[in-house]
């Protein structure tokens, strides 16, 4: 409108009668005007900014569209006219005054971004790519190269993607994005270091304090390498390094919980995400990893309240989809399918989406279905939960040496690791024949990490699988002398339900209730085990008056989540 040489003054009328910035967009591109250079090179520009309102709506079609409009009514304007205005944003870094000169400047290279970037909002990868692919790589800025990357990661074109990636560090050594995609590509620490050094100088001396924010930053790129490289101890330590130099960093602090909820540190990931929340309350990133840590935990007064955060927030975001699914599992495991999938609509790439969604088929009895998500969430990046789903998918279809092969995978990309271990021993302790190798890899797991509880609870499973009770308790006694843990008296409860030791099994189920009073298996145990004492079968049938009150407790529930 400025351009125009109209002045606009806020009126007095009500917010909700005011015409939509797309609205201001439709009257300029509609003005009619001489058929000369000058007019010709406006209605281009007010093409580009009808898109830019557009797009800002999230009308990603109707920007599309106007800015091919704008493109193909560029190729009226003199090629003389584009160039001047082309070296004069490349020269000045910004467009000319619009008095400056009597035509407008018209960049093709931003606009064909701009296309591509409406191409992958609506997931159609193929044409961005080729939009991007025809702006000279000379001529690409630093949004450009980032934008290509991430297409041709997404076309499988890794090469094409590092050497996008490369460039956008060459031009700017502090892009995230660029970091974490190239250390995922394998790119190693020292490899990054000759990156960085070929940054353009500003010249002079560097300060010292510039040195201290290089070394914490290669150091922050060295935890990437590591956890990139499934060396989540080794990643973890760093963070927690750079917590000291940087206390209250929520981006720091959200990476160090995402780490602990991959390695099984549920307990400290959940105290990490409730600090982030704490700091800056109105955080998106990361929060359905909270949401399924707090599933875990059978914890569902803080599940309800970060569920009615998030819907707050933004309902559109593919977190808050996962975060309801989480919410409807226990209830609904159908309802919280759709919301999975729903996530991987608002997002196809969105990797906790399949984890989820695959979970949800292998409670639901599709093993087959599993097996199409968890292998999805390995292309995106594989992780030590995805290779868990995989195996237990491959058991449920009896497809036992695919589930071996998937496990050993896992062992061979995750060196030492304690879970990987454990991965294949519950291959072998599947049949009969080969517990005893499952044993060994059970010991192993332990020995490599002495704390990593998983292990201790499935060589139990293994000693009460052969009949050595005795060696079960005393492996988890063991245990619960150095880690008070809900879980641990959780199967030393069922050890001594089935060997009808009842009164200690009554004390253990009240002991884990004690350091967890929302864990359901402690309840689903206690009840059962209060009929046994009762002398009542524990697997008889519910009345029917019972199950109605369930429902409505549901409903009560569901209540208070709207």
């Amino acid at each position: 409108w400025r351009r125009r040489g109209i002045r606009w003054r806020p009126s007095s009328t009500p917010a909700s009668s005011t015409p939509p910035r797309r609205s201001y967009g439709c009257f300029l591109v509609s003005s009619g005007g001489a058929n000369n250079e000058a007019s010709i090179s406006m209605k281009a520009e007010s093409l580009v900014l009808h898109g830019d309102a557009l797009y800002g709506e999230k009308e990603f079609r109707r920007a599309l569209n106007a800015y091919k409009q704008a493109m193909q009514c560029s190729k009226s304007i003199p090629r003389q006219a584009t160039s001047t205005a082309r070296i004069s944003i490349s020269t000045t870094g910004r467009s000319p005054s619009p008095n400056s000169s009597n035509v407008m400047p018209f960049n093709e290279n931003e606009v064909k971004s701009k296309i591509a970037i409406c191409h992958s909002a609506l997931h159609e990868y193929r044409e961005a790519l080729q939009e991007m692919e025809g702006i000279p790589s000379k001529m690409r800025n630093l949004k450009m190269n980032l934008m290509l990357g991430k297409l041709y990661r997404i076309s499988r074109n890794n090469r094409a993607a590092a050497i996008c990636y490369k460039e956008c560090l060459r031009q700017c050594p502090y892009v995230f994005e660029a970091i974490a995609a190239l250390a995922e590509m394998g790119l190693s620490s020292k490899e990054f270091s000759l990156l960085f050094a070929q940054a353009p100088n500003r010249g002079g001396k560097p300060p010292g304090d510039f040195l201290d924010a290089q070394r914490w930053w290669n150091r922050y790129v060295e935890a990437q390498c590591c956890i990139a490289s499934h060396d989540y101890k080794g990643g973890l330590d760093i963070y927690l390094e750079l917590m000291q130099r940087f206390p209250n960093n929520v981006h720091i602090l959200l990476e160090i919980a995402k780490v602990e909820t991959i390695i099984g540190k549920n307990e400290e990931a959940i105290m990490n995400f409730e600090k982030a929340r704490l700091i800056d309350p109105n955080i998106m990133t990361y929060m359905d990893e909270y949401a399924i840590l707090l599933k875990l935990k059978s914890d569902y007064t803080k599940l309800n309240k970060l569920v009615h955060d998030m819907l707050h927030i933004d309902p559109a975001r593919p977190e808050t989809c996962i975060a309801l699914a989480a919410f409807w599992e226990r209830k609904d495991e159908r309802k919280a399918l759709t919301y999975a999938e729903k996530s991987l609509r608002v997002d196809d790439r969105h990797i906790t989406g399949y984890i989820m969604k695959g979970n949800l088929h292998l409670s639901l009895n599709r093993p087959d279905l599993a097996v199409t998500d968890f292998r999805g969430a390995q292309e995106l990046r594989a992780d030590l939960r995805s290779y868990q789903g995989l195996v237990r998918a491959y058991l449920a279809l009896s497809k036992c040496k695919d589930a071996l092969f998937t496990a050993r995978e896992a062992m061979k990309v995750m060196h030492q690791s304690a879970k990987a271990l454990k991965l294949v021993g519950d291959v072998h302790a599947i049949s009969s024949s080969g517990r005893e190798k499952a044993r060994k890899f059970y010991e192993s797991a332990i020995r490599l990490e002495p704390g990593f509880l998983g292990a201790a609870l499935a060589l139990a499973d293994l000693h009460v699988a052969e009949g050595r009770n005795k060696e079960a308790v005393l492996l988890l006694e063991r245990y619960l002398r150095q880690w008070a843990d809900d879980s641990l008296h959780i199967k030393l409860a069922q050890v001594f339900a089935a060997t009808s030791l009842l009164s200690d099994a009554l004390s253990h189920y009240q002991s884990a209730l004690r350091i967890n009073p929302h864990n359901e298996a402690a309840k689903k145990g206690l009840e059962r085990l209060e009929k046994q004492m009762k002398g009542v079968d524990p697997d008889a049938p519910e009345d029917e008056d019972e199950n109605e009150a369930d429902d409505v407790d549901g409903d009560q529930d569901d209540a208070e989540l709207l």
